[in-house]
């Protein structure tokens, strides 16, 4: 039974990160979810409603897994939980770095700075990152064939999003941020 509670805890914990950030900037007059709002193509709009069904959808399937499935055995138990809380330093860590131009989606106003000191002289992407060793944490303690489909289509779309980003910001900062590209790789690490 702790281990159900811890694991969702470590739900509570990241979802509580993502939506006072939100929270915050909703006070600041920052609209934080631009998931499907804008000028945007067809082909982004499509990724980011997807992603937002993919980030949406998961969470009954990760409390489903855990709600229904039984412990796991020490290791995963382990390395579950070990994923989970890394997951919410990442993701706590790439908010509070990305201060007031964090954003869900590709903005629709051009109100955000480059951002690479601190966790993102690291990872160009440690937001992502955060969701994605959540993902597999809660997948890897309460494994199963449903909740894996569900984390498989989420991360597939956080890697979509992120090639959209990824265009967007090399249009939006040039060689600013062609440079920090060339430095700091997509997910962890130095070039």
């Amino acid at each position: 039974m702790y281990q159900k509670f811890l694991a969702l805890l470590c739900m509570a914990a990241f979802y509580a990160i993502y939506f006072s950030k939100q929270l915050a900037q909703r006070r600041q007059g920052v609209r934080t979810n631009q998931i499907g709002r804008g000028d945007k193509t067809a082909g982004t709009l499509l990724v980011e409603r997807l992603l937002g069904a993919a980030t949406l959808s998961i969470v009954p399937a990760e409390a489903a897994s855990i709600l229904l499935g039984g412990p796991a055995g020490p290791a995963r138990f382990a390395a579950g939980l070990a994923l989970c809380l890394l997951g919410c330093a990442v993701f706590l860590a790439a908010v509070r770095g990305l201060g007031g131009s964090w954003r869900a989606g590709i903005p629709a106003e051009k109100d955000t700075a480059l951002v690479t000191g601190g966790v993102y002289a690291h990872s160009r992407n440690p937001a992502f990152l955060g969701f994605d060793l959540v993902y597999l944490g809660l997948l890897l303690w309460f494994f199963n064939w449903l909740h894996l489909a569900f984390a498989l289509f989420a991360v597939l779309m956080l890697h979509l999003q992120i090639l959209q980003e990824e265009a967007w910001l090399g249009e939006t900062f040039g060689a600013a941020y062609q440079s920090y590209r060339a430095r700091t790789r997509r997910y962890w690490g130095k070039s």
